[in-house]
């Protein structure tokens, strides 16, 4: 699987450079993603503007990241998701599961508001 990782202080941005996310790489980028979330990072941003396509095992893969980032009280976002990826995302009800943005930009803004949120519940404990 082709990919770029743009580490950043606060959150990770992944980005696929693949158009196809299925059966053949969808295990890749599950496996990426656990590697991001060893190494302690808590946020991370799934740049999906270049990926066309997602089956089943894309979803799948999508749905391990959000669990294992929310896991420790990180977030996981997709941002730039493609119209097509959209309506699979929609008829299987995972866009009200998923945290989905439309860019780079609104992915940061909602990485810095959960920090905020989360901090003061650490503080409040």
């Amino acid at each position: 699987m082709k990919y770029a990782i743009d580490k950043k202080e606060q959150y990770v941005v992944f980005t696929p450079m693949e158009e196809k996310i299925d059966s053949l790489l969808a295990p890749a980028l599950k496996s990426e993603l656990l590697t991001i979330h060893a190494e302690g990072f808590r946020n991370v941003v799934l740049d999906m503007s270049g990926v066309k396509y997602v089956d089943s095992s894309g979803l799948s893969a999508l749905l391990v990241g959000d669990r294992e980032f929310g896991r420790n009280g990180g977030i996981f976002i997709i941002s730039a998701v493609q119209e097509h990826v959209m309506k699979l995302l929609k008829i299987s009800m995972l866009d009200k599961k998923l945290n989905l943005v439309n860019s780079l930009e609104e992915a940061s803004e909602a990485i810095f508001m959960h920090e905020i949120d989360g901090g003061e519940e650490e503080e409040e404990a």
